[in-house]
């Protein structure tokens, strides 16, 4: 079985840092892709940011210069660095791991963090 832990997140101010991080851990899988989602009151869960295992980086557009998605594989964690927050990145974060195992794909969700930016 693989388990996410995600931690970071919090309150900042306007043009303040936060980091995101998201570890995997279990028995006999690989991964694929690591994402983060946000999902902010009354939208879509929408994607932010993702990493292969190749090392190819995705960015949404609302983020590409600000956000910075990385990897350590000897872990299997990833880390969000968010720098120059807006207020409109408030959102719940999740992570996502799209794993093999077996021969089998999988996706994990993990249970999501509170990221708050005020102006």
């Amino acid at each position: 079985q693989v388990q996410l832990v995600e931690s970071g997140g919090g309150l900042v101010q306007a043009g303040g840092s936060l980091t995101l991080s998201c570890a995997a851990s279990g028995s006999a899988f690989s991964i694929n892709t690591i994402a983060y989602h946000r999902q902010a009151p009354g939208n879509e869960r929408e994607l932010v940011a993702s990493i292969t295992t190749g090392g190819t980086t995705n960015y949404a557009d609302s983020v590409k210069g600000r956000f910075t998605i990385s990897r350590d594989y000897v872990d299997n964690t990833v880390s969000l660095q968010m720098n120059s927050l807006k207020p409109e990145d408030t959102a719940v974060y999740y992570c996502k791991v799209d794993y093999s195992r077996g021969g089998v794909r999988y996706a994990l969700w993990g249970q999501g963090t509170q990221v708050t930016v005020h102006s």
